[in-house]
């Protein structure tokens, strides 16, 4: 059996990030949105470093995500997924995403050397449109391989105009061929999904890697007060109808709302003033409350408090408000049985193990509804993520990879 040697495995991974990281559409900066001419030659790119790993086979599927099988002992066995993506957003860092689907290539390139099959294949799968920045479309490419794609998306448009459809088409994919991406359930094990944190927990606390209980739900809603706009100098204090000011107390009051529920979180990422002159009494707020939790019963409270605060606080000011929800999504646990599989590789090597739960979204919160799912977190620095400054260590890479490893080798599905 092959050494299972970290740093051979970080310098490795970090030579494949840089490969990836040379392919954008953009001259200045990283930026490589789904079914761009730099995501498709990055997909030829993670083609051929399947092939140099050692899979047995590897396809460019009909919405353009890469997949790498590497057989079992049996061919035509169930497969163990590993997975991620390897779009980005606008003017993104290099591990976003890549780190994943280039662990999932160290994993079977050292099987591989090893001449070692497994009870069951392994597949890596590089997906496409997990970003969900080009087109209104939502992980599109892991819905199809878990059997929940929306095929309105097709028609959906990017800014220039250009529909997935026939983005898809130039791309080389087949619109028509999306129906039988589905997997059938008897046909996977399990979804893993290695991803730098983007969040500062591990980073704060020194730890390499952390193991993900659950993706957080989501709740989003549209919030507009309506007020009486009039004129700032000559409107007193006590008998005006601010709508800015009561948006104001609403935005401290869901702060503290959010920071007293477990684990949970909630922003307003936008707000619009109206009619925005320096001299005029704000008239009318509109704002956005994006809250989220890993345990659905807590986000539903979160979000039911949040209302409740918002509505009391503008009978008290005298202002009107209208509460628009435009998006729920549940919370996606991880595998009881893959969480305490990727502890007992890390507990192998004497590391403490660090539960914790994703605020973000990736394509594992999919995958979860076809097979058990579970992730690992590699701290990056500062937790600085979807951005040119995103960083971590080839160590950290190395060590992950190694850990990722002794799990699949000792995978035993439920």
């Amino acid at each position: 059996m092959m050494t299972n040697d970290p740093k051979r495995f970080g310098a490795q991974a970090f030579a494949r990030l840089k490969a990836l990281g040379a392919f954008s559409d953009h001259p200045d900066h990283l930026e490589r949105l789904y079914l761009s001419p730099a995501h498709r030659k990055a997909a030829d790119a993670v083609v051929a470093m399947m092939h140099e790993a050692g899979c047995d086979s590897v396809s460019i599927d009909a919405l353009g995500t890469v997949v790498g099988r590497y057989e079992a002992k049996e061919a035509g066995r169930p497969a163990l997924l590993i997975g991620s993506h390897i779009d980005t957003v606008k003017d993104a860092g290099s591990y976003d995403g890549m780190l994943g689907v280039i662990a999932g290539i160290g994993v079977i390139e050292a099987l591989h050397e090893a001449g070692e099959r497994l009870d069951f294949a392994v597949e890596i799968l590089a997906f496409g449109d997990e970003e969900n920045v080009r087109f209104p479309s939502n992980l599109s490419s892991s819905r199809a391989i878990a059997g929940s794609f929306d095929f309105s998306t097709l028609d959906g448009r990017d800014e220039n105009g250009i529909s997935l459809r026939d983005a898809l088409i130039q791309f080389g994919g087949d619109p028509d061929g999306i129906t039988a991406l589905a997997r059938k359930k008897e046909d996977v094990i399990g979804y893993v999904e290695m991803h730098i944190e983007q969040g500062p927990v591990l980073d704060q606390e020194n730890r390499p890697i952390g193991i993900v209980t659950a993706i957080s739900g989501a709740s989003r809603r549209r919030i507009i007060v309506t007020g009486e706009a009039g004129h700032a100098g000559t409107v007193p204090m006590a008998l005006r109808k601010d709508s800015l000011m009561a948006a104001a107390e609403m935005a401290l009051a869901i702060e503290k709302i959010g920071a007293a529920a477990e684990n949970g979180v909630a922003t307003i990422g936008q707000m619009q003033v109206e009619p925005g002159a320096v001299n005029v009494i704000p008239g009318r707020v509109r704002f956005t409350v994006d809250a989220r939790a890993p345990r659905d019963s807590v986000r539903e409270k979160l979000v039911a408090d949040i209302e409740a605060t918002i509505r009391a606080i503008a009978t008290q000011r005298k202002v009107q408000v209208e509460i628009q929800p435009f998006y729920d999504s549940p919370a996606a646990p991880a595998s009881t049985a893959i969480m305490q599989g990727l502890a007992a590789a890390m507990e192998a090597r004497q590391m403490e193990t660090r539960y914790l739960p994703s605020g973000a979204g990736h394509d594992a919160m999919v995958m979860g509804a076809l097979c058990p799912m579970g992730m690992m977190f590699v701290r990056c620095k500062d937790g600085i993520s979807h951005n040119p400054a995103e960083s971590m260590t080839e160590e950290d890479a190395g060590l992950a990879i190694a850990i990722l490893l002794d799990f699949v080798r000792s995978y035993r599905p439920t």
